[in-house]
């Protein structure tokens, strides 16, 4: 299916423009060379890198995050994880919270750790290449999503108080509790869009009730239609029907589910129905 190329002058949500935040989510993992090779076709002219290696026994063993910049959009990218390596860590419920942005509540342990080795580089870099006050994103899939969410907080709550102008995440864990989440959810109306692919096992950790999600929910169903909300009754048929898709090993579906390429896959799907 065709999709039509990268809007750099949008400013507001779109399916076309999250589509696209999840193919720069799907760049944080490649070699330097390839995301700049990529980054170049899509029309920025800038790249940087920022990985750092965290030392055992951190349940993460680096942090990843690159950002493009262009003459009219700047897009900051981060890394995800494997499925297990994140289940992991994210059901030990031993891992105490820690303050969240400008204190504002608080954080995983892990997502305040892995975005901390990381941010200082990335809020500087972003503050140097907006010369022309391009529009600035976030987006990751996984533990990246954690961290883009995190980090588009910490750019408007902390220095440099600037609002991105979209958060966009993919398979995101919980990543904080209610009263961060009460104030992103004030400042990033129709600025956040949290995107679950149906079974997806990773947005449902760690376990509730302390750590809850920041909105706006965006569902993919089983057959790759996409919802603006998922009331819960026709959310738990939607998922028994994925489920029952491979019946002998219905934990595979919630692996299956979570990996980028599934959410691209029902991204192609919803865009060629939209018309």
């Amino acid at each position: 299916m065709a999709v039509p190329a990268l809007d750099h002058s949008t400013t507001r949500y779109s399916l076309q423009h999250a589509y696209w935040m999840a193919r720069a989510a799907g760049l944080a993992p490649l070699e330097r060379e390839a995301i700049e090779e990529q980054a170049r076709a899509w029309g920025f002219q800038e790249v940087r890198h920022f990985e750092s290696k965290h030392a055992m026994p951190f349940p993460i063993e680096d942090t990843q995050a690159y950002v493009m910049a262009g003459d009219r959009m700047i897009v900051v990218g981060f890394r995800g994880t494997e499925v297990l390596k994140i289940y992991d860590w994210l059901t030990d419920v031993n891992t105490p919270p820690v303050p969240g942005p400008a204190s504002k509540g608080f954080v995983h342990y892990g997502f305040h750790q892995a975005l901390q080795s990381v941010y200082p580089g990335i809020r500087d870099t972003v503050k140097d290449l907006r010369t022309a006050n391009q529009s600035v994103w976030f987006t990751g899939h996984s533990l990246g999503g954690a961290l883009a969410m995190l980090a588009g907080s910490r750019f408007y709550f902390e220095e440099p108080q600037l609002l991105p102008d979209g958060i966009y995440t993919f398979g995101q864990p919980r990543t904080c509790e209610r009263l961060l989440a009460d104030a992103h959810n004030t400042a990033f109306r129709k600025r956040c869009y949290r995107f679950v692919n149906n079974n997806d096992i990773v947005p449902h950790l760690p376990p509730g009730p302390f750590f809850t999600h920041v909105e706006t929910l965006r569902y993919f169903d089983v057959d790759g239609r996409l919802h603006e909300s998922m009331p819960l009754v026709a959310g738990l048929k939607d998922r028994a029907k994925g489920f029952a898709t491979d019946p002998p090993a219905p934990e595979t579906d919630a692996i299956r589910d979570h990996h980028l390429p599934n959410y691209l896959t029902a991204f192609e799907k919803s865009l060629a129905a939209s018309g």
